[in-house]
């Protein structure tokens, strides 16, 4: 079975070594295809893009020192994203017939999903979590992940009772008719984090040319009910 390649893209690079493998994981039909833009007042420009100075840069990589222990797999519960106000329950997904991966539900727009054929969050290697930006009735789960900041906090909850942390180091916008699969999903040897929606231009129709893409990496690891003094 090949992995998935971005939200709504075909990527064009080779499939890389994961488990089972990274191929082809579109996003080009999970997220939102610009139905806020249809008819919703208040949100005329779409929402919101990365700005150049949140895109991943060669020097973007893993900082020195060890990285904290890896997790054992256990299933996510919940994706906590606080400087952006989401709080949103998890559900496994896997891939449809075109070997993209399948969206959450479209009738549940606040809901977003993993791709359980990958690592799961805290792992050792590339987790995914995807959702979709909007719906008709307006905005979704990740309507806002494009305004999203280096340095920002991602909480994943996991079935375990543990709650794996990530820092948000690059957020960009890939075209999905060239996503880079290797450099979305390819592993850097420690746990990291891979968020995405729909993004970039929008047409009447095709809807989003693009992803938005998070890169995180794992910081710390806590328990239910802990606090984390760290979290923005």
């Amino acid at each position: 079975m090949s992995p998935p390649g971005p939200p709504d893209a075909v990527p064009q690079e080779p499939a890389v070594p994961r488990r089972p493998r990274w191929g082809v994981l579109a996003l080009v039909g999970l997220v939102g295809l610009g139905m806020v833009r249809q008819g919703l007042t208040g949100e005329a420009d779409g929402p919101p893009q990365p700005g150049a100075g949140a895109a991943l840069f060669p020097g973007d990589l893993p900082p020195d020192g060890p990285a904290p222990p890896p997790l054992p797999r256990s299933a996510p519960a919940l994706v906590a994203i606080p400087s952006l106000d989401v709080a949103a329950p998890l559900l496994p997904l896997g891939l449809n017939g075109d070997g993209r991966i399948a969206a959450p539900p479209a009738e549940e727009p606040g809901l977003a999903g993993w791709y359980a054929d990958a690592p799961t969050p805290g792992e050792n290697g590339t987790a995914v979590i995807v959702g979709h930006v909007d719906s008709r009735s307006g905005p979704a789960v990740f309507y806002g992940l494009g305004a999203l900041e280096k340095g920002r906090t991602i909480r994943v909850t996991r079935e375990d009772g543990r709650t794996a942390v990530f820092e948000v180091y690059g957020i960009q916008v890939f075209d999905k008719r060239k996503f880079p699969s290797r450099k979305v999903y390819g592993t850097r040897g420690r746990p990291e984090l891979r968020v995405l929606t729909c993004g970039g231009a929008y047409t009447s129709g095709s809807g989003y040319a693009g992803n938005v893409v998070v890169f995180a990496r794992m910081t710390r690891m806590t328990g239910i009910g802990e606090g984390d003094a760290a979290s923005r």
